[in-house]
């Protein structure tokens, strides 16, 4: 296969950026989108050519780092798929791919297509956690879990936090991340005692980190690579309106 690759250059943040053109040749259909750029970059290298810079660690659709934007599309055309995991017989001989960063104002560009996605991270530090001390490791059938929480916290618990809910949505909303671990947690009696703390710890850290509003456009669950359902963006709502109610009523004093 050989394919022409519009990709987006920029040095910086402070950079103006640009599509640059390239020729992908000897493309195997079997190779992944990823191996396909290293071929590219190691042709440029030899050309003497900055190579393209673009973030990957596992290469196994685990650890979400390969973000990037394919024809529009956050992680490219396949669905359920990260572009370590897009393999390239998903396109065909001649095709003119074009590949760009995440664009939010909270992921601010460092280089090409890498950005900066620590605003995700706060958002977990703030929160998304259990620090409350439970003692030792208990037998497996001691905590009993109905079988739909279960289910719907492992659901939830899949969420890899790419980023592409935020790059796919026009608004630039973070809910479906957020979403996703509010109720990985909300779901399990581990999450209980701090079930109110962490979900408006982690909505006011999603708001001071500048991502938009949610208006349910779904484009976020469109583009998910582990499919987590807008269901949790719900769940997520109702924790934040309880733990709301709660605080208003240890204010003014009254009953539970």
């Amino acid at each position: 296969m050989k394919l022409t690759l519009h990709v987006w250059r920029q040095k910086n943040r402070d950079d103006k950026g640009r599509i640059e053109i390239y020729d992908a040749n000897n493309v195997s259909p079997e190779m992944s989108f990823l191996e396909m750029l290293d071929v590219v970059n190691e042709e440029l290298t030899l050309k003497g050519v900055d190579p393209i810079h673009f973030d990957h660690d596992c290469r196994e659709g685990i650890c979400g780092m390969c973000s990037m934007v394919i024809n529009g599309v956050a992680h490219g055309p396949q669905p359920g798929t990260t572009v370590c995991q897009l393999h390239m017989r998903h396109f065909r001989d001649g095709d003119h791919v074009y590949v760009e960063p995440w664009r939010a104002r909270a992921f601010p560009l460092i280089k090409d297509l890498t950005v900066d996605r620590g605003a995700l991270d706060r958002i977990i530090a703030a929160g998304g956690f259990v620090s409350v001390n439970t003692g030792g490791t208990p037998d497996g059938n001691a905590l009993p879990i109905p079988k739909d929480n279960a289910e719907r916290s492992m659901d939830a618990a899949a969420c890899i936090g790419c980023g592409a809910c935020v790059a796919a949505c026009p608004n630039a909303s973070a809910m479906l991340f957020v979403a996703a671990k509010v109720a990985h947690l909300a779901y399990l009696p581990q999450g209980q005692v701090e079930r109110e703390r962490r979900v408006t710890a982690m909505i006011a850290q999603m708001d001071a980190e500048q991502f938009g509003s949610c208006t349910n456009h779904y484009e976020c669950e469109a583009v998910c690579p582990k499919n987590i359902s807008v269901e949790n963006i719900a769940k997520m709502n109702r924790e934040y309106a309880k733990a709301l109610a709660t605080r208003e009523r240890k204010a003014s004093g009254g009953g539970f």
